[in-house]
């Protein structure tokens, strides 16, 4: 079971899904406003964030470059689902209609996200 990201990670996440792999210095040079890291910082949340699932990490020419392992429907369903199954203890269909409007998310995104939401319990 892959362990849920931190809000920094989320945002990390983000630039991924945006802009696909990328090297440790790019997301360094990429990071949002606010998240102030140093190259090391940002190189030990990559690993960590490679150990909890959420990245892969592969060699080019030499180079570590990391890439999302997860794509945002299946990152977001599992926290979406969560907060609206166990913690607003919601019943019964969870529409991904209410996204619409995300910047991030397409159509195809969203039609994926509504089956990540419905999934019965010991499907996810």
């Amino acid at each position: 079971m892959i362990q849920p990201p931190s809000d920094h990670e989320l945002e990390i996440l983000k630039v991924f899904w945006r802009d696909g792999a990328a090297s440790a210095r790019e997301i360094q040079a990429s990071l949002p406003e606010g998240i102030d890291w140093t190259a090391s910082t940002t190189r030990t949340v990559l690993e960590r964030m490679r150990a909890k699932g959420l990245l892969q990490r592969r060699s080019v020419h030499g180079l570590a470059v990391y890439e999302a392992a997860r794509g945002k429907a299946d990152i977001l369903g599992g926290l979406l689902r969560r907060v609206m199954r166990q913690v607003l203890e919601v019943e019964g269909p969870l529409p991904a209609s209410a996204f619409a409007g995300s910047q991030i998310l397409s159509e195809a995104e969203l039609a994926e996200l509504e089956t990540m939401l419905n999934l019965e319990e010991g499907d996810a």
